[in-house]
């Protein structure tokens, strides 16, 4: 075989930065879904806090206004 040859079959056997590429790939699709759901989260807390003030002013006998 030609130096040319067998330097591509290294170079195609060479699997050194597979493990990076793919905890890129997840890192990017946890942050990716992170994003997307952040709206949710943030209706649903917001939401949880409101109601939670409601009942204290209930409670205090705070009317709104």
């Amino acid at each position: 075989m030609s130096k040319l040859h067998l330097l591509l079959d290294t170079l195609i056997a060479d699997d050194s930065g597979q493990d990076l590429i793919e905890y890129a790939l997840v890192a990017g699709l946890v942050g990716l879904v992170a994003t997307a759901g952040i709206p949710a989260v943030t209706t649903a807390i917001s939401a949880v806090f409101s109601a939670i003030t409601t009942k204290l002013n209930t409670a205090a006998g705070v009317t709104p206004g």
